[in-house]
């Protein structure tokens, strides 16, 4: 049977980012199993069950994927997660993210992993792309040198933070993902003229944002070949 592990923040993923991919892949007749950096369930952005940001019908479902599914509500930590036992790694965006999958030492092992062996696929999904401003292969050199990517793009946080660079919620922003991702070598481009934009290169998959979720999971099952 095909697995899948995904990787998702405890600190507040977005719930469509996690449950499109969840879904399609469990459709799919994939074995799911979610890791968290600590082990503890993961948190969802309260923005991403807001049906005045996301529409009643999204925001009903996600939360009843959030409070129901055993998958999410009995994470492992990732340090006792090994990538090459799964066919794809898979990093749930959302702002959660850069305070604490993006900074996890395994997390990013998990990433390494996935992508440098000839047969896993990491995809990597909005502010989850951060990860790949710190995430080393083992020669040191940043992963994301000179491929090909697109995440969470400049434009759209201009729109969340304000001129301090806090969060609605009063919580500074530690780093903008485009930038950070841009100085670790990637060739940056979010599409924004496209309704959704989602990457391949080799063995690495990103999408830009929510609406980009189901194109990415559309994205994986091909590229795995199911």
């Amino acid at each position: 049977m095909s697995s899948a592990l995904f990787v998702v923040s405890e600190e507040g993923y977005w719930g469509e980012e996690c449950v499109e991919p969840l879904e399609s892949l469990s459709e799919a007749g994939f074995e799911i199993t979610v890791a968290t950096p600590s082990g503890k369930p993961p948190s969802v952005d309260e923005r991403s069950i807001d049906p005045d940001e996301v529409g009643e019908e999204t925001a009903e479902h996600v939360r009843e994927v959030h409070e129901n599914d055993e998958r999410l509500n009995d994470p492992i930590p990732t340090a006792q997660a090994e990538a090459e036992g799964y066919d794809a790694v898979v990093f749930p965006g959302g702002h959660g993210t850069e305070w604490d999958v993006n900074q996890d030492s395994d997390a990013r092992r998990l990433l390494r992993e996935a992508v440098a062996g000839d047969d896993g696929k990491a995809l990597v999904v909005c502010h989850a792309v951060g990860i790949l401003a710190f995430a080393r292969d083992r020669q040191g050199a940043f992963i994301v040198n000179g491929r090909d990517v697109t995440g969470f793009p400049n434009e759209w946080e201009e729109g969340i933070v304000d001129e301090n660079d806090l969060m609605p919620s009063g919580r500074k922003l530690p780093y903008w993902v485009e930038d950070e991702v841009k100085a670790a070598g990637a060739n940056w481009d979010a599409e924004l003229d496209a309704d959704t934009s989602v990457t391949v290169d080799g063995d690495l998959l990103t999408a830009r944002g929510p609406g980009s979720s189901s194109a990415a999971a559309e994205t994986l099952l091909s590229e795995l070949g199911e």
